[in-house]
């Protein structure tokens, strides 16, 4: 217990800031290369280039930055729900095969809340990783949509064309193509993590087996 109190802050929570920090400095470059995409397209049908603060109002910077944020909700949260009651013999990935080999590890600390009141709050919280990431998609999904619209309604502006109402662009192919080219790849990646850690390893990582572990051997 002494050692865990000299943990410093950056050894508690070096992943998430370095996850963080990667996903900053990633948008920072969307952001300027999108804008020059963006003026770029503008300056070719006679308009003026917008600047970096209009930039982040538009249409094609919302639609770009959810299109990705709704796939990856929706991988995570289908990934959560799945491995709940699918298998998958020798996956790290996977729970074991047999429930008689799951042991749950609980360190010593206060309970959660939700957990003492019990009840509707402790089912609540049973499933709030996968009620979290539901939400998540689904707000991200409602921006991608409502930018991928704006950003529509922008080049049909340059070009001269009518206009869509929200409902006709929501059933649009533009979109769902949008949609679909980002979810066929999340759940290749996942797929891919799922069935390589059956035979590869990665020493040291919780997603890999144990090196000397048999390739049958289903959980980390």
């Amino acid at each position: 217990m002494m050692a865990k109190s000299h943990e410093s802050f950056w050894r508690r929570n070096g992943l998430s800031l370095v996850l963080v920090a990667l996903m900053v400095a990633s948008l920072a470059g969307q952001v300027v290369m999108g804008q020059q995409v963006y003026n770029r397209e503008l300056l070719e049908h006679g308009a003026l280039p917008v600047s970096l603060w209009a930039y982040l109002h538009s249409g094609h910077f919302v639609s770009a930055t959810f299109e990705n944020w709704e796939s990856e909700f929706l991988q995570m949260g289908m990934y959560v729900l799945l491995t709940v009651s699918l298998r998958q013999k020798g996956s790290a990935e996977s729970r074991p095969m047999s429930p008689g080999q799951e042991s749950e590890r609980v360190e010593r600390g206060p309970v959660p809340w939700p957990v003492r009141a019990g009840g509707l709050w402790k089912t609540l919280y049973g499933h709030s990783l996968a009620i979290a990431f539901a939400l998540l998609f689904i707000a991200s999904f409602a921006l991608h949509l409502n930018g991928s619209w704006r950003h529509e309604l922008a080049e049909r502006a340059l070009k001269g064309e009518s206009s869509i109402s929200l409902m006709n662009y929501l059933g649009d192919p533009q979109f769902w193509f949008e949609s679909f080219q980002n979810w066929q790849s999340e759940f290749l990646a996942v797929a891919a993590l799922v069935v390589l850690s059956i035979w590869l390893r990665q020493k040291d990582s919780p997603q890999s087996k144990p090196l000397q572990a048999p390739h049958g051997q289903t959980g980390a």
